[in-house]
């Protein structure tokens, strides 16, 4: 009889071949009122330098802040992001806060996307801003062990939390969703700072003429 005898790097890597490798997946949640370029560079800087398989954008329902802001209808906001994202097979749209209804939470989204997908790691994407309000954030303690936080680096902030978070470095761009609709109620230019998609949709249809939203 004769004996096939693998050497321990043949063997190490047939090992490896039956290990389940996970698909890896950035999420970008948020209101998105509306969609603007600063979102889009922040995502595809973390999709490239960690790797990642895919970038979900998660559109929240209402979000679960004290102040909350009126924001135009979920249907309406998540269009604006899939004309922002629809020449970038590696972004896609999750509607599934919108489905659900309600209050947004995030531990609550985290928990179904894990559910229907237990092969995907996910990497929670928040801005520098947002890390010193992870201690407030709903179930933190136990959200940080479905999750691995990823933060935007910024100028003034400083790069420090009591949660694990990954730092990834991106160009500056002090780009925001309020300041945006400020700029479309005083009929100034958006151009440059929303893709042309959005820019084009949202005058066709009169969004964010007003200061109510």
């Amino acid at each position: 009889m004769v004996m096939t005898v693998f050497t321990p790097d043949v063997a190490l890597a047939l090992e490896s071949e039956t290990v389940e490798i996970k698909r890896r997946v950035g999420i970008m949640g948020g209101t998105f009122n509306p969609i603007h370029n600063g979102h889009l560079i922040m995502a595809e800087q973390v999709r490239s330098q960690l790797g990642l398989d895919e970038i979900l954008f998660i559109p929240n329902n209402i979000p679960p802040h004290i102040d909350t802001k009126t924001a135009i209808d979920g249907t309406t906001r998540a269009k604006l992001i899939e004309l922002a994202i629809e020449d970038n097979s590696d972004f896609n749209l999750e509607r599934i806060e919108l489905i659900k209804g309600g209050v947004s939470y995030s531990i609550d989204t985290i928990a179904e996307l894990k559910r229907q997908h237990p092969d995907t790691e996910y990497y929670f994407i928040i801005g520098a801003d947002e890390v010193a309000y992870l201690p407030k954030w709903y179930r933190i303690d136990e959200l940080i062990t479905m999750v691995t936080f990823v933060a935007i680096k910024r100028v003034g902030f400083t790069q420090t939390s009591e949660y694990p978070v990954i730092w990834i470095d991106t160009p500056i761009v002090e780009i925001s969703s309020t300041d945006v609709r400020q700029r479309i109620e005083q009929q100034r230019s958006i151009r440059y700072l929303v893709p042309l998609k959005v820019a084009d949709y949202i005058v066709k249809n009169g969004l964010y003429q007003d200061d109510k939203h």
